[in-house]
């Protein structure tokens, strides 16, 4: 991985990249890597907060984490669609940060539909962006990453046939501003305990891991490495 490149993150919605991957961006912005976060929606279908609200806490939210952020339009909170424009719309993007790294969405079917179409959408846009003869995109020299990982933003959301890779967010300071940064989402929070949710699900996480705090990460194909040394460490402790 080179983290002289920047990393990229998609969310369908406001709140999406903090919930379900913020502690993996501060493990990543806390080394100095330039994080960059691109928000499709402005969460106008939500049941609180309003798009100019929601689009208010997510800023908040991404200088809490360290990262930059934008807000594009595609089709709407709740009505995304798999469209090819919107692929290449996100392959620009892509050529435009020439990020190492991207997170996006499960492809999971049984979440919120804007998750799942929106990682299908970044999945299909890594792949363009390495293509040469794209009309629309020919303005731009061509880019490849090297990896795309996915991040559940719920548990239902967590692919069942692949098997992640944990990020350890155990230390203090990780977590405490992870949490910070959630709630910077208030209008979300108001309704449901989303911050504990998240917390619960990685202290279960890293509990199996034998640490204290972990977020899985789903790659999308299998990784490569130059050596043993820089396979990490079994999960399993008992």
């Amino acid at each position: 991985m080179d983290k002289t490149l920047p990393l990229l993150a998609f969310g369908a919605h406001p709140d999406d990249i903090e919930f379900g991957c913020g502690g993996v961006i501060l493990r990543e912005t806390r080394t100095g890597r330039k994080v960059h976060f691109v928000v499709c929606s402005h969460g106008e279908a939500g049941t609180n907060g309003t798009p100019e609200q929601r689009e208010i806490e997510a800023t908040e939210a991404a200088r809490l984490l360290g990262a930059t952020i934008e807000f594009i339009e595609l089709d709407g909170d709740a009505h995304l669609e798999v469209r090819a424009a919107h692929a290449i719309t996100l392959a620009e993007i892509i050529r435009r940060i020439r990020p190492s790294t991207i997170l996006a969405p499960t492809v999971v079917e049984n979440q919120h539909p804007d998750h799942a179409r929106l990682g299908k959408l970044v999945r299909d846009a890594a792949r363009l962006s390495r293509y040469g003869g794209l009309k629309e995109l020919s303005a731009q020299k061509t880019h490849a990453i090297e990896q795309l990982f996915f991040y559940a933003i719920t548990p239902e959301g967590e692919p069942t046939d692949t098997t992640p890779i944990l990020i350890d967010v155990s230390p203090s300071e990780i977590v405490s501003a992870w949490t910070a940064a959630m709630n910077a989402h208030a209008s979300q929070a108001s309704t449901r305990n989303y911050v504990d949710l998240q917390l619960t699900r990685a202290r279960l996480l890293g509990t199996s891991a034998g640490i204290e705090y972990a977020i899985a990460l789903f790659p999308n194909e299998p990784l490569v490495f130059e050596s043993l040394a820089h396979a990490g460490k079994g999960a399993r402790q008992f």
